[in-house]
């Protein structure tokens, strides 16, 4: 098939072309041209992946949330493969919070893939990039997709697995972004979790843990932004808002959250974890929830 963009209306970029993401010229075969939708700017940001399984639980979900907005908010560019579960979780979580973020595609620049994702696909056009190396109407393969791994990879300075089985496209990105001497990261989950075993064994085998968004900033070199250190509250809402006034006072048990923030239970519970991802509260060693200065 041609690589022909006007047949889907992108913009066809070729190897060598000045907007030709150059983190993809440290990969062994860079794709000779690629399609994209989108403000091609948004690539020269610094840039995360954030990758993990299509069967993601209510755990990795609340992590991806936190970390991709986190991150986003900062004026990271968020990178995932826009895929159902934590990439589609990383991508909505960034345009939430009016940040970047770039999906690359294992199909053709103009089909969403999944079709429950019509609606996503065309939101990260029109305030993203979208990038696939596929001609248009390339209909999904499995042989793709690993393909587009590598990309992810190259594009981003690190790479984060949230949550991934034992052999999965989330390993495969790390896999490349290793290659690639870049970080590989992952977030530690359950151990009798299914969705956790290559994210536990990545971390295992050298992987960098990250347990707040205050980790990969670190590992960026960037200053911390999500919390200025001042008395100034941050800007939240809903759950997390009355989780966060419910800490006013200093620290509290976090049995005697709920009642304080007149929340269930699991309600106070998500709302800590994103607090927590997001670098604004901390568990002290007496299993207290308090504020961090």
């Amino acid at each position: 098939m041609a690589a022909d963009g006007d047949a889907c209306r992108a913009r066809l970029l070729l190897l060598g072309d000045p907007d030709y993401p150059p983190s993809l010229m440290e990969l062994t075969d860079p794709p000779p041209f690629l399609f994209s939708y989108g403000d091609l700017s948004l690539l020269t940001r610094p840039a995360v992946a954030i990758v993990g399984t299509r069967r993601a639980t209510p755990y990795g979900e609340r992590v991806t949330d936190a970390l991709a907005g986190t991150l986003a908010a900062a004026g990271i560019c968020v990178v995932s493969g826009m895929a159902r579960g934590i990439d589609g979780v990383a991508h909505r979580a960034a345009l939430s919070r009016g940040g970047p973020t770039v999906a690359v595609l294992g199909t053709g620049i103009d089909l969403a893939y999944p079709v429950g994702h019509r609606s996503l696909h065309r939101a990260i056009a029109e305030r993203g990039v979208v990038l696939s190396e596929f001609p248009c109407g390339t209909r999904p393969e499995p042989g793709w997709f690993p393909r587009r791994n590598r990309i992810i990879a190259a594009l981003g300075r690190l790479t984060i697995v949230v949550e991934a089985g034992q052999r999965s496209g989330a390993s495969i990105t790390a896999r490349y972004a290793e290659e690639l001497n870049r970080d590989v990261c992952a977030v530690p989950g359950p151990v009798d979790s299914p969705q956790s075993l290559g994210t536990n064994a990545l971390i295992r085998d050298g992987a960098h843990p990250i347990l707040s968004a205050q980790d990969v900033f670190l590992l960026l070199g960037i200053a911390d932004p999500a919390v200025r250190r001042t008395n100034v509250a941050p800007a939240l809402a809903g759950d997390e808002r009355a989780a966060w006034d419910a800490l006013e006072d200093g620290a509290v048990a976090l049995d005697l959250l709920p009642e304080r923030a007149a929340l269930p239970a699991h309600r106070v519970l998500a709302a800590i974890t994103a607090l927590e991802v997001a670098g604004l509260v901390e568990t002290l060693p007496t299993g207290e929830i308090v504020r961090r200065r």
